[in-house]
């Protein structure tokens, strides 16, 4: 099912695959460089519904009104704030995520949304080359548990120069793979699963 949702920003749209029973919703955005097909986003969707979580996958204003070019940071965040009500179900905690920017916004807004955890694909840690541009700060001030999982050969990071995540932090590298992260592998998805419902029991 889908939905189409207005933001200050324009419409956004809302991809839902259902869980029976669900148990919690799985907020997923995509990157600055494609939508929600990416063959990561698309594998979890599949997937965590059987594990009792609904996935929604968002897609920003600027790429539902087909334009190539990613807006500014406070662009995206003000769309994923003016959209989050309508990932709200009754009773239902929320998680945020995405991949890429999508992390990004997902880190950034955690706290004031009051999501559950965050979910962060291929985090972009640094520009690529640019080690001394760190948004670690992004991930250190999500304020809630975050996940990362990273490629092991992300120019945008790789997983040993996450350094500095927090207590509430876990990083799941994915050998052999860069930014693309690809679909992921079923054992990373049982982790990522486990995580998730994890952070339901607490």
């Amino acid at each position: 099912m889908t939905r189409t949702v207005h933001t200050p920003m324009g419409d956004a749209r809302i991809t839902w695959h259902a869980a029976a029973g669900a148990r919690a919703v799985l907020a997923l955005g995509h990157g600055a460089g494609g939508g929600v097909e990416t063959d990561d986003l698309q594998a979890l969707a599949a997937a965590l519904p059987a594990r009792g979580i609904t996935v929604a996958l968002v897609e920003q204003p600027w790429r539902v009104a087909g334009k190539r070019v990613a807006p500014a940071p406070r662009t995206l965040d003000t769309a994923w704030r003016a959209l989050w009500p309508a990932l709200a179900k009754p009773g239902l905690p929320v998680f945020a995520g995405g991949r890429s920017a999508g992390a990004r916004v997902a880190c950034r807004t955690a706290g004031e949304l009051g999501a559950r955890a965050v979910l962060a694909l291929s985090f972009p840690l640094h520009p690529p080359g640019r080690p001394e541009k760190s948004r670690a700060g992004e991930l250190t001030g999500a304020g809630v548990p975050v996940l990362v999982v990273q490629g092991g050969s992300d120019p945008f990071g790789r997983p040993e120069e996450f350094r500095e995540l927090p207590a509430d932090a876990e990083l799941i590298e994915v050998p052999g793979v860069g930014h693309g992260l690809s679909a992921p592998e079923p054992p990373v998805i049982r982790r990522i699963g486990d995580w998730l419902t994890a952070r339901l029991a607490r």
